[in-house]
């Protein structure tokens, strides 16, 4: 998933704030390997030095790019996490949230799955950014089980994470509204707290 809106927009210089925008868009729209740094610099309307000034290293631009998005991410959950209400139907709220998100309007994926796609490799920093994130979500997730009860939430996270990484490839795959429907009953199903 991305999202357009930057948490450190009034706290960032202008040219790493212009810098972080264009790859930002760049690289969902059109990958990150496809895009070069002389592109972002154009693009940007920054000069070669200003952006090396703010990422020594194209790698610098993704983790960061990859980390303010998990930042707006965490901040969605946040207020889901919350919420009034049952844990359980705060819960459904993140995947219904995924599921909104996936089956909107110019969803490309992703943006961790995207990026672990173009770096292969664990132990690279851009992978070690999406690993942190998928840490904390399944964290998340796993916080919210436990709320509701839950005998096993720890293995319970993995299984309703492996549902969101289907959620946000099924969005950009099958009908809009089937992956909707389907959101709800899939995660209650697999949350189900067992009554003895």
């Amino acid at each position: 998933m991305t999202t357009t809106a930057a948490p450190e927009r009034r706290a960032a210089p202008p040219a790493r704030r212009r810098i972080l925008d264009t790859a930002r868009n760049l690289f969902y729209g059109e990958g990150i390997r496809a895009v070069g740094v002389d592109r972002i610099i154009a693009e940007a309307g920054v000069a070669k030095a200003t952006f090396y000034h703010h990422f020594p290293a194209k790698d610098d631009l993704v983790c960061a790019y990859l980390k303010e998005q998990s930042d707006l991410q965490r901040g969605l959950a946040d207020g889901l996490r919350s919420a009034e209400g049952p844990a359980e139907e705060r819960l459904v709220a993140v995947f219904e949230a995924v599921g909104e998100i996936g089956c909107g309007p110019g969803f490309r994926g992703c943006a961790f799955v995207n990026a672990s796609v173009e770096y292969p490799d664990p132990a690279h920093p851009v992978r070690q950014v999406v690993a942190a994130h998928r840490a904390w979500f399944r964290g998340l997730v796993r916080d919210l089980l436990a709320a509701t009860g839950h005998p096993d939430p720890d293995p319970t996270a993995g299984m309703l994470v492996m549902l969101r990484d289907g959620i946000v490839v099924g969005a950009d795959l099958d009908d809009a509204a089937e992956v909707r429907a389907l959101v709800r009953d899939a995660v209650t199903r697999l949350a189900a707290v067992p009554r003895s």
